[in-house]
């Protein structure tokens, strides 16, 4: 099935199971919402629990945290990645903070699913990777998938999670297909757990959401020139499996990182700082970062100048290796 399907039956799935687990946003009912994600739900679970909301996201996540409250489980659906940013507040303000501030009594077990990255050929505001402002906040889990396996069990694990949980979907990956046992769940992995998704024995590529396909696509173009790369798919932003990354570097001595937002400050800049600080005497080479230019995002006409491709990961793992 596709990435959008598997969130799909996670959904129906968790909602089977939970009489409690409410999906809002906006259009998520009767259209099934802009990517079909929750196409159905609503016909097979009612109005009271699949609710179209007003176009406002403060007011989406506001709401949700009140069902929270309340003892529900809500999953919020922010349409479109660049549209988040009038519920920050509410998230990183409330939602983030009320397990801390109640000393653990009240748990809002909050999802907030957010479509991010570009590649679709959006207009402004439809292609960000907000994902580091979230990570960046104490008080939530930040994950992310990169295939339908995980779509369909990470999707459940955020909404069994008591803390509120960050889910981003790469949107240009919604309609990937890949096999999912939804039965025993043998491809099933803890939420908060890397995944080495290509073994290798001289250069490791941490990547996450989007640009694992680039990272498998790149490693194997590497391969065909005699290079060995492996491959981790991070799946959690916050927290970050970095146990498995430095399991990884101690034995290639080498790390590449890769993401859709930009460099600065972003996500492999804490890598490279943890994995420095834990192996730097297995290092042959400086911790590599590969990801978008620190530029507002461009217009769709010239998103492929400024979205990481394969190119651009192999000349770093080049760059590695020559050190």
């Amino acid at each position: 099935m596709t990435i959008a399907k598997a969130v799909n039956s996670g959904l129906r799935r968790a909602m089977e199971d939970d009489p409690k687990v409410l999906v809002m946003g906006e259009d998520v009912g009767k259209l099934g919402g802009v990517f079909r994600v929750t196409d159905g739900l609503q016909k097979d679970f009612g109005e009271d629990r699949v609710i179209d909301t007003p176009l406002a996201e403060s007011g989406i996540v506001g709401t949700a945290i009140g069902l929270a409250l309340r003892g529900f489980r809500p999953v919020a659906e922010i349409q479109f990645d660049g549209f988040i940013y009038p519920a920050y507040d509410q998230i990183v303000s409330q939602l983030a903070k009320m397990g801390y501030r109640s000393a653990g009594s009240v748990r809002l077990p909050v999802v907030i699913r957010v479509p991010y990255g570009g590649g679709i050929g959006a207009v402004e505001h439809h292609s960000e990777s907000p994902e580091a402002y979230f990570a960046h906040t104490a008080g939530l889990r930040v994950v992310t998938c990169s295939t339908p396996a995980d779509a369909y069990w990470m999707i459940q694990d955020a909404i069994a999670s008591d803390d509120p949980v960050m889910f981003f979907e790469p949107k240009r990956r919604y309609w990937d297909k890949g096999d999912v046992d939804v039965d025993g769940g043998s491809d099933r992995a803890p939420l908060h757990r890397a995944r080495v998704v290509r073994p290798g024995s001289q250069v490791t590529v941490a990547a996450y959401g989007p640009m694992v396909k680039t990272a498998l696509q790149a490693a194997e173009a590497a391969a065909q020139e005699g290079k060995d790369v492996e491959v981790i798919d991070l799946r959690s932003l916050s927290p970050l499996d970095v146990d498995a990354v430095e399991e990884s570097v101690r034995r290639t001595g080498r790390l590449v990182t890769v993401h859709e937002a930009p460099v600065f400050l972003g996500l492999g800049a804490e890598l490279a700082a943890r994995v420095t600080e834990r192996c730097f005497y297995s290092l042959e080479a400086p911790v590599l970062r590969v990801g978008g230019f620190h530029i507002p995002y461009p217009p769709s006409r010239v998103e492929e100048e400024y979205l990481p491709d394969l190119d651009r990961v192999l000349d770093a793992v080049d760059r590695s290796l020559a050190f």
